[in-house]
């Protein structure tokens, strides 16, 4: 079906407008400060930010400052070809002088480690503990660092752009009417004086077509190749994140990604989400047997709870996740994370509150929930 032109068509930004307003949003904020830090994720938009503040730099038309660090959160659970454009681009950067730093999370909080190590079962939307362990808590104290080096505020730049989803744009409107907030040249956010950074999105205005012709397209223009990058996100513009990410219903980047005979070598990744699924099946799990008070005396809602991996799940998992990526051709537990899980197991090490002593979920048991009125209400196991 044909697309119908609208009537404002000629009221939308060419590519060309778009660098226009960057380049601009640059020059006002950025003279602010004497030392900026562009978080790097390794996907379309933030590739797209980091290589066109290079650009910028380099081509003359920002005044640069007195450094420029890139700082990359690497999860240890990106898709691997976005991973190896990543640490290529780092590698360019660095070539050129600035500072690029791979930002890891600590031992006991990587992935695998830590569900499989310390027994946490696979995250999930109600226990989303990834997202903080792999990229908040690492990049908080990398810019910690990076402020008490600088001995004042660091101008953050991020790839953040309006149309990514509804509940981010919701955020960004919200944001641009207090704290500071400023939109038209960027999106900038002013934190207090005591803060590690002030935040700028170069990059807010620019439409998904500016992102693909910039990292498709315009290679020449900048001079690093990006073009795998947007390969990989496709016509479609598949969102992507961790590889078998256990809270989604479908691993939809590897889908794509597989159908390139280049990465065909990718497809036993997809048995990553079943595995999670495994995990968190009551014949793999903890249960707590008695009902536990919380700080303020009431007992807990959640009765009977189950809780982390046992001994021969964690096992399990690591067996499968060895194996996956073996076939794969992928590193996802290097021998150093192997050999701390398996210390851990050692060790005996449970989540706070649990132990081995705690009953395996499947073990039969009266069944006791917590009525209306707060009180324990007891079924005693019929057989």
């Amino acid at each position: 079906m044909r697309n119908q032109i609208s009537l404002f068509e000629s009221e939308r930004h060419e590519l060309k407008d778009s660098i226009a307003t960057s380049l601009a949003s640059l020059r006002e904020y950025g003279q602010r400060y004497r030392h900026w830090c562009v978080a790097y994720s390794g996907g379309k938009d933030s590739t797209a930010t980091v290589t066109f503040v290079a650009w910028a730099i380099q081509s003359g038309q920002v005044a640069p400052p007195e450094s420029l660090t890139v700082l990359y959160a690497d999860t240890r659970m990106e898709l691997p070809p976005l991973q190896q454009s990543a640490m290529a681009l780092l590698n360019r950067l660095s070539a050129d002088g600035y500072n690029a730093r791979v930002v890891l999370p600590e031992m006991d909080s990587r992935f695998y480690v830590y569900m499989l190590g310390y027994g946490v079962p696979p995250s999930s939307n109600r226990f989303r503990w990834c997202t903080p362990k792999l990229k908040v808590e690492p990049m908080y104290s990398a810019l910690a660092g990076l402020r008490e080096s600088a001995g004042e505020k660091l101008l953050m730049l991020t790839g953040v752009r309006m149309g990514e989803s509804a509940a981010r744009d919701a955020r960004i409107a919200l944001s641009c009417s207090k704290d500071s907030g400023e939109c038209g040249q960027g999106w900038f956010q002013v934190a207090t004086d005591a803060s590690m950074a002030d935040t700028l999105a170069p990059l807010l205005h620019w439409r998904l077509c500016h992102v693909y012709d910039w990292l498709y397209f315009e290679q020449e223009r900048h001079g690093y190749g990006t073009s795998g990058v947007a390969t990989v996100y496709g016509d479609d513009d598949v969102r992507t994140g961790c590889v078998g990410c256990p809270l989604t219903s479908r691993d939809t980047s590897i889908e794509r990604i597989i159908r390139n005979p280049d990465w065909a070598h990718l497809t036993p990744l997809l048995e990553l989400k079943p595995l999670y699924r495994e995990l968190k099946k009551p014949a793999w799990r903890k249960r707590k047997l008695q009902p536990e008070q919380r700080q303020d005396g009431q007992w807990s809602t959640n009765v009977q709870r189950m809780g982390p991996l046992t001994m021969e799940g964690r096992a399990m998992g690591l067996e499968t996740v060895l194996d996956i990526q073996d076939w794969a051709g992928v590193d996802l537990i290097n021998p150093e994370e192997e050999a701390r899980i398996r210390e851990m197991w050692a060790l005996d090490m449970w989540p706070r509150k649990w132990s081995a002593e705690d009953a395996d979920a499947t073990e039969p048991h009266d069944a006791i929930s917590l009525s209306a009125d707060g009180r324990i209400v007891r079924q005693a196991l019929m057989v």
